[in-house]
């Protein structure tokens, strides 16, 4: 067929973010021709000589990678179109700007390209004074440069424009009336062929199916995401002394007997028993399934539509938000049956929130390092928004919302993410803190499995156990051990725990529990319960007569924590949090999540204030709250002489 008249159907590489490799086109010309594709058009947007430095021309090296570029597409029978973007900053009517223009593409075409297309899409429409004078619209300036342009290569047969107005969204007032299309339609040269996105008139035999789609390339697709690690052998990732080794171990021995221990010991350690330092971070895990991959897939569908995974997710949280009320502690006249419909539908709910922590996992265990490089930000990012939507569901229900202010507040679309994502953010009580949800991933990416839950009483010991470890190594002596095992526990997280457990938020991974948050939704109320009900109870568990020094100093620690905060604090800030972790959590951001839970919760029960006391030479938990919104409200006033307040508004 003559080039004019064939059907040009294959692959845009116009996206943002880091280009493709050399090796990777090359195997994306492979399934091209395997799947009978004819072009190939070259135009990632980051690539700096494409867009943002368009006028300077490329280097040597550069020529003989384009040139094995273009010979690779042909090849396996593909026509290699070179794009350029000028749009950005190009004077149409400048002479120079013109002239560089032509010399970018006049070598490109010395290295054997014969298709061209230059892209005015993502740009503004205005014209500088110099254009504005020289062309009647922004439109003429376009068409103009384009025609030249076509003329100066030869016309080629293959000669795209991609419009500023690209798709019928961008049209104005619409694709029919626009002014800018009349003028691209009346005035670009005949042989020019125009970019457009979106739907075309066609008939309903020929129209595009995403699900159709996604199936045929499923077969593809499996082979190149699930590249499992060598065999025979298991990746483990240490943490020893705050240091991160990676050392790879046969299967039968050492290597196989940690595989095992973690997967007996997933979520189900001991109550008190300590966590052994250096806890492995990462062990290589299955490769990618093929229901892995539809929920990838599902969850980042296309630009304004969400795939099944998503919709499902976003319309459970929508429904059990809004029906909370059917397990609400405080709605006895509701039928068991409704209730019974929300437990099960919130059980669907947190069954996708764990296929989603699954699917992180064997992302960062199971694809290549280039796979894991483009998919981990996105992956990562919607991991930790579905811990915090699971925590809150888990906490809604346990009955005790209030539902105050369980539907958040509206704020302005750029406070949200983009994607599911975003819309998960959008659907909790405390989304609109865009500051809790919006952090670059860790350098070091972990596949271990972590969970966000509320607090149970089978938690206690272990809990007590891990503060206790927290202390002995603030101070130095690992060795060391209070008079009474329950001691640090007592004072550090017990009033929270017996007065309050409902605002109590407990973070685990494979080895155990890692982490935990306490809240007190109204501190007032909560100083007067611990007097008349905590200290009475202390002061029986640890009386004079036993003699132990140490127990009678905490007692007296304890009977200070008890003192009161200003009224000019409590009026702003009515509720208060402790926050607790081990050193060797490597992805911070969980305790990110771990803290949004609780906030989330105290939102929703009609919080708008919370704060925290610490010691001021905490440098790092002061910078970590500090990143999250939270603001210095007082120093050399708070309960203790030494501490320092952090607060932030809900």
């Amino acid at each position: 067929m003559d080039g004019r008249s064939e059907f040009l159907c294959g692959v845009v590489e116009g996206f943002y973010g880091r280009p493709w490799s050399m090796e990777q086109r090359k195997v994306l010309f492979q399934w091209m021709q395997r799947w009978e594709l004819n072009t190939y058009l070259y135009g990632p947007k980051d690539d700096l000589k494409h867009r943002l430095l368009w006028r300077e021309v490329y280097s040597p090296e550069e020529e003989g990678q384009l040139r094995t570029l273009i010979v690779e597409s042909e090849k396996r029978g593909l026509r290699f179109v070179y794009s350029l973007s000028p749009g950005q900053d190009i004077v149409f009517s400048s002479a120079c700007d013109l002239s560089l223009l032509k010399r970018k593409l006049r070598q490109v075409s010395k290295l054997g390209c014969q298709a061209f297309a230059i892209l005015f899409d993502d740009i503004d429409h205005s014209l500088c004074q110099a254009d504005s004078q020289a062309f009647s619209s922004f439109a003429h300036a376009q068409v103009s440069v384009a025609n030249e342009i076509y003329r100066f290569l030869g016309e080629p047969p293959v000669f795209l424009f991609c419009p500023t107005e690209y798709c019928g969204s961008l049209c104005s007032p619409s694709v029919s009336k626009s002014p800018y299309l009349m003028t691209v339609g009346e005035d670009l040269l005949p042989n020019i062929s125009i970019i457009w996105t979106g739907e075309t008139q066609t008939d309903e035999e020929h129209q595009y199916c995403p699900e159709m789609a996604l199936s045929t390339a499923l077969h593809d697709w499996m082979e190149e995401l699930s590249q499992p690690l060598q065999p025979g052998c298991v990746c483990v990732c240490v943490c020893v002394g705050g240091t991160q080794k990676i050392s790879t171990q046969s299967e039968g021995g050492d290597g196989e007997e940690r595989e095992k221990k973690l997967h007996n010991n997933q979520f189900q350690q001991g109550p008190g028993q300590p966590r052994s330092p250096g806890g492995v971070l990462c062990v290589g895990k299955a490769p990618l399934s093929e229901s892995q991959i539809r929920l990838l897939v599902g969850l980042h569908y296309l630009p304004h539509e969400h795939g099944p995974s998503a919709q499902r997710l976003l319309q459970d949280l929508t429904w059990l938000k809004e029906h909370c009320h059917l397990v609400s502690a405080n709605d006895k006249k509701g039928p068991p049956q409704k209730a019974e419909e929300w437990r099960g539908r919130a059980a669907g709910f947190l069954g996708v929130c764990e296929e989603i922590a699954a699917l992180h996992s064997s992302v960062v265990s199971g694809v290549s390092k280039a796979v894991l490089y483009d998919l981990y930000p996105y992956v990562w990012d919607l991991r930790n928004t579905a811990l915090v939507a699971k925590a809150f569901i888990c906490w809604l229900g346990c009955g005790t919302t209030t539902g105050a202010e369980l539907l958040g507040v509206e704020s302005e679309p750029w406070v949200f993410k983009g994607g599911v994502s975003g819309e998960l953010q959008m659907l909790l009580p405390i989304g609109s803190n865009s500051e809790l949800f919006s952090h670059p991933p860790p350098l070091f990416p972990t596949s271990r499995l972590y969970n966000i839950r509320p607090y149970h009483n089978k938690d206690k010991a272990e809990l007590y156990c891990m503060v206790r470890q927290l202390q002995q190594g603030a101070q130095g002596s690992p060795n060391s051990s209070p008079a009474h095992p329950d001691l640090i526990g007592d004072r550090c997280l017990g009033p929270c725990l017996a007065l309050c457990p409902e605002y109590s938020m407990v973070l685990e991974d494979e080895l155990g529990v890692c982490g935990c948050v306490l809240g007190v939704v109204d501190v007032r109320s909560f100083a007067k319960r611990c007097q008349t009900c905590w200290m009475p109870a202390m002061r029986d568990k640890y009386p004079p007569r036993t003699g132990h020094a140490n127990s009678q100093e905490v007692l007296q620690q304890m009977e200070e924590d008890q003192g009161e905060y200003p009224d000019s604090l409590l009026y702003h800030f009515p509720s208060q949090l402790r926050l607790d972790a081990l050193p060797d959590l490597v992805d911070i951001s969980v305790t990110r999540c771990l803290l949004t839970a609780l906030l989330t919760a105290l939102k929703a029960n009609g919080s708008h204030g919370v704060f925290c006391e610490m010691q001021p030479t905490d440098r790092m938990r002061l910078d970590f709250l500090t990143k999250l919104g939270f603001l210095e409200i007082i120093r050399g006033e708070a309960r203790h002489r030494e501490g320092v307040v952090l607060g932030r508004l809900l």
